[in-house]
């Protein structure tokens, strides 16, 4: 699971990266209006409603440009906002806040986009025993703010990357030649310590995953019927993941199913951001 601790010690390597996609050699419209440096302060206002995510991120941004700036807010990332609803405020150099505007509201939007719609998502597996995972599907550089914001939102991590754990998807079976056979090479080759998650997509690869001993068998884009004999055909031997075509009208169908757990790749490539704004940007006399 991404936590708050390893986000923030991962952060500043991310903002600055994303800092210097924006900021190249100088902020030429802000240094045309402000010659000077000067104090000022803006509102942030929410023009949606959702979960708010990333209120450290949309801080650190500014901090990183000008040591002295500061965000006062009475929210904290996983708290229900609405529109209208004033934030917070953000003090410190007119130049550094109007210099890091952009950035710091892309963080902010699109990881309270992410924990909003995976509010939305885990709210229809409540009284379920069915846990709501995220995917590797994530914007690149993006990953650990992502991840973060489905935990924030009620989800869980699936693998972080690569290196995290095995999962055997239907090209490594095709590179192994067989379930059995990739399933038997991960075995070999991975630490004992690892659990083996294999794909499936057919009631006889189930059959042969399980023979094989998967710990872990997602069932890969079944329908609704299929997926329950799939189920009653593991019996409790391995667990199992529900993927592919996964929406949130279908989630309460798949969890009466019994699978242990429903990955989705839309909670993070498909969320749309939260609309959030900074507004009333003014010196401080």
């Amino acid at each position: 699971m991404i936590s708050g601790v390893t986000m923030k010690i991962n952060m500043d390597d991310y903002i600055i990266h994303a800092l210097k996609e924006d900021i190249t050699s100088e902020d030429v419209s802000t240094n045309a209006v402000m010659p000077e440096n000067k104090q000022g302060t803006a509102q942030l206002i929410c023009k949606a409603n959702g979960i708010i995510c990333g209120i450290e991120v949309f801080e650190r941004v500014f901090t990183l440009l000008d040591d002295t700036s500061r965000f006062e807010t009475k929210v904290k990332d996983g708290d229900k906002v609405t529109k209208g609803q004033i934030i917070g405020v953000l003090y410190g150099d007119i130049k550094a806040l109007l210099s890091g505007e952009r950035t710091a509201l892309n963080y902010l939007q699109r990881m309270s986009g992410i924990a909003t719609i995976t509010n939305e998502y885990a709210k229809e597996l409540e009284g379920t025993n069915t846990t709501l995972l995220d995917t590797r599907k994530t914007t690149p550089n993006m990953r650990p703010f992502e991840k973060y914001a489905v935990t924030v939102g009620g989800g869980r991590n699936h693998r972080y990357n690569l290196s995290d754990g095995v999962l055997l998807k239907d090209n490594h079976i095709g590179a192994a030649g067989s379930v059995a056979k990739a399933i038997k090479m991960a075995r070999d080759y991975a630490p004992f310590v690892r659990k083996i998650e294999i794909e499936a997509e057919t009631l006889d690869q189930v059959k042969e995953a399980i023979e094989a001993g998967a710990d872990i068998i997602m069932l890969d884009n079944m329908d609704n019927d299929t997926m329950k004999k799939a189920v009653e055909l593991i019996g409790g031997r391995a667990q199992t993941e529900c993927s592919g075509n996964v929406t949130k009208e279908r989630l309460r169908e798949i969890a009466a199913i019994g699978v242990d757990y429903v990955s989705s790749g839309a909670l993070t490539h498909s969320a749309p951001v939260l609309d959030v704004s900074l507004k009333n940007l003014k010196p401080v006399e």
